[in-house]
């Protein structure tokens, strides 16, 4: 299966994602935040560098749970920059 390119919103969308997932982390190590969502530390990794712009909902939605966001705050941070100011 060919997967279609990534819009430029989308890969940006993906780096404020990773932002504010590393932000959330803190001091607290990658290894441990992934594991404590059932994830690889290398997915997270990805997901933290944009590497993995769109990761699958319910990744997102664990990394969330363990970081203590809700996914109401995550939308809000990964809107596009003209939708937020509306």
């Amino acid at each position: 299966m060919v997967r279609t390119p990534l819009t430029p919103e989308e890969r940006e969308r993906g780096e404020r994602l990773g932002l504010l997932l590393r932000e959330a982390r803190g001091p607290r190590s990658m290894a441990e935040i992934a594991a404590a969502a059932g994830l690889s530390a290398e997915t997270l990794r990805k997901i933290e560098t944009g590497r993995a712009p769109t990761p699958a909902f319910f990744t997102v939605a664990a990394l969330a749970g363990v970081l203590g966001l809700s996914l109401d705050q995550l939308v809000e941070h990964c809107l596009p920059v003209a939708a937020a100011a509306a």
